[in-house]
């Protein structure tokens, strides 16, 4: 059984981020299903001479609506900045495209009890200058790095902790009203036997899967996991 044969929660978004080269084929497929096609990234300028980068104006052009942004990997082994991913938020929700936006540690911080800190920093420097109706239009993606495909998996009340961390620094700049409208995401080896336990907990929102995704029917189970 494939993805667009499947069933899932009316409540429940499902959206798939594929590589540049296939999101044409991707959006073509998804065409009357309730699944989405998001970017696994972008390049923040409207134009200009950066090859081998995509525009959003590119995704838009296909029918990309989602794009996400800042994923650890982009941060570790790119060395994209807060200050650069803060350019790709503006350009994002000025284009109207929905910003998925990630932040995470790494074990060492998490090691010296500094996470709250250093994920705070992430946010303070590239998504709390928006103003209010700005804020409301990003989804944020919560991925402990020390968990993205190593088998380990932040425990529940770990991820809970975060994601209610995350959710009360929006409430001190936004309001209550504001975070409890933002869905924040847990990323980091989720998988069918742990997201229920994950999406149980009162700030965990839905979850940013990695490899799991690559198993239709189990992608499924996470899907109904909630």
């Amino acid at each position: 059984m494939g993805l667009k044969d499947g069933h899932f929660p009316s409540e429940t978004r499902m959206i798939i981020g594929v590589p540049f080269v296939y999101l044409p084929h991707a959006v073509k497929w998804v065409e009357g299903s309730r699944i989405e096609v998001a970017a696994q990234n972008c390049h923040p300028a409207e134009k200009g001479a950066f090859t081998g980068e995509v525009s959003i104006q590119m995704l838009k052009d296909i029918g990309v609506k989602t794009v996400i942004i800042g994923h650890s990997e982009r941060r570790e082994i790119f060395g994209e900045s807060n200050t650069f991913i803060r350019e790709k938020v503006d350009a994002l929700l000025s284009n109207g495209v929905e910003p998925i936006f990630c932040c995470g540690e790494p074990l060492s911080v998490r090691k010296a009890g500094s996470q709250n800190h250093f994920v705070e920093k992430q946010l303070m420097e590239s998504l709390f200058h928006l103003d209010q109706s700005q804020i409301s239009k990003i989804v944020i993606a919560y991925e402990p790095i020390w968990a993205i495909g190593t088998g380990e998996t932040a425990s529940p009340q770990q991820a809970e902790d975060m994601h209610a961390h995350i959710r009360s620094l929006i409430a001190a700049n936004y309001g209550n009203a504001t975070a409890d409208g933002i869905s924040i995401l847990y990323g980091g080896s989720v998988k069918s036997s742990n997201a229920k336990d994950l999406f149980s907990n009162r700030n965990v929102d839905g979850g940013l899967v990695g490899g799991a995704a690559l198993d239709a029917e189990g992608f499924l189970q996470i899907a109904n996991s909630f």
